[in-house]
């Protein structure tokens, strides 16, 4: 695949870069800064140096007095270095930017993001945005791949996808010593598929991974430090009806998702084809938050009887839910949901997404096509202005 250009901003000072295995943070930071000082951690050698003498980065920034960026690969792999970059950001010797880029939050959460906290931005790196790839995105290979580079990049993206998961098994999982049975991990990773875009019952999830809850939740919380799935809350601004409360959770790329998730003769293909798309979504809206200048926060509203909202986009500039149906044909008690949500919150603007290839309005609701809503949402232009054409 050729060099895509990616949504996300360029920062001018010191950040952390974080982003799951496979999303091109690397060939980013390789575009973006070619000449910077590079210490890859994922290689075997210097791995073992700067565990051993974290104190060897000084050294190295010493011996490059022309160097304006370093760059620490997989920092997460030797936290000791977050000591000597904050000494010398301290320092201020000369103007130097510290990109520090990881695929796991884990060894970080509590030491060197809050160490660091006020002198590095946080950033995050997302699978490809429909936008980004252009005339390349397809919606069918989309949900069927996913949107990861390395996937997309591959010779044989199927048996790449396949791979992925194993990969954080055995580096990640197994390597870091997250837990101690990566077995039952393993099964927690399967069992939670079913409740992709779904709300989360962990005891229930506990139960059939034959494992205590608190065990649960402790996977779960491994699961969203090595990003690889992330939980939306539910709305409950000035809520006028009852409100569930425990949150969903989704799988951070469609691809991954379909990959691990179990499939067998009591599966509807229906049943994974629209939590697929759904999840597509979710990623894109993700994407779009963290690439765009704003506060805009991701939910979902459901109330206690069942009336459900995908997606609720919520920020000051912002106020849309969002409607996902993998059919291609729109019913009026599809937008049933919408309506009652704009009726209970009149200041936002709806819409609902589907698998057709029709624009739609049916009592006010937008209904767009799925695809075209993908291409056309970027950083930084309210999906309001989407809609606004209809």
């Amino acid at each position: 695949m050729e060099l895509i250009q990616r949504f996300l901003p360029l920062p001018s000072g010191s950040f952390f870069l974080f982003g799951p295995r496979g999303t091109g943070k690397s060939t980013w930071l390789h575009t973006y800064a070619p000449d910077a000082v590079w210490v890859d951690l994922l290689d075997p050698e210097t791995y073992r140096t700067y565990l051993s003498s974290p104190e060897r980065l000084r050294q190295l920034i010493d011996g490059a007095p022309q160097a304006e960026r370093v760059i620490i690969d997989e920092v997460q792999k030797v936290p000791q270095l977050l000591d000597v970059v904050h000494q010398l950001i301290e320092e201020k010797r000369r103007p130097i930017q510290f990109i520090l880029t990881g695929s796991s939050a884990r060894k970080l959460k509590r030491t060197g993001v809050d160490l660091l906290a006020g002198r590095v931005l946080l950033k995050t790196l997302h699978p490809f945005m429909a936008a980004e790839l252009g005339p390349h995105f397809e919606l069918s290979q989309a949900l069927r791949l996913g949107m990861l580079p390395l996937v997309l990049d591959s010779d044989e993206p199927e048996e790449t996808l396949k791979a992925y998961v194993s990969l954080y098994l055995r580096e990640e999982v197994q390597a870091e010593g997250l837990v101690r049975n990566v077995g039952n991990f393993s099964r927690f990773l399967e069992t939670i598929s079913f409740s992709h875009g779904a709300q989360i019952n962990l005891s229930n999830i506990a139960r059939e991974c034959h494992v205590g809850r608190k065990t649960a939740e402790g996977f779960l919380e491994i699961l969203e430090d090595l990003l690889l799935g992330f939980r939306i809350r539910p709305f409950t601004k000035r809520a006028r009806r009852q409100m569930v409360q425990h949150p969903k959770f989704y799988y951070m790329d469609a691809g991954v998702f379909r990959s691990i998730r179990p499939k067998g003769p009591l599966d509807e293909p229906e049943m994974i084809g629209g939590t697929c798309i759904e999840g597509l979504v979710a990623q894109h809206l993700r994407a779009w938050i963290a690439y765009s200048n704003g506060d805009c926060e991701l939910y979902f509203w459901r109330t206690k009887s069942g009336m459900e909202v995908d997606f609720i986009l919520y920020g000051e500039d912002t106020f849309l839910g969002v409607e996902v149906k993998k059919a291609r044909s729109v019913f009026p008690t599809d937008i049933r949901p919408l309506t009652a949500f704009r009726k209970d919150y009149p200041e936002a603007q709806v819409c609902l997404l589907h698998g057709g290839s029709e624009r739609l309005k049916i009592n006010g609701v937008p209904c767009l096509p799925c695809d075209e809503f993908l291409r056309l949402l970027v950083p930084n232009v309210q999906p309001t202005e989407i809609l606004n054409t209809l």
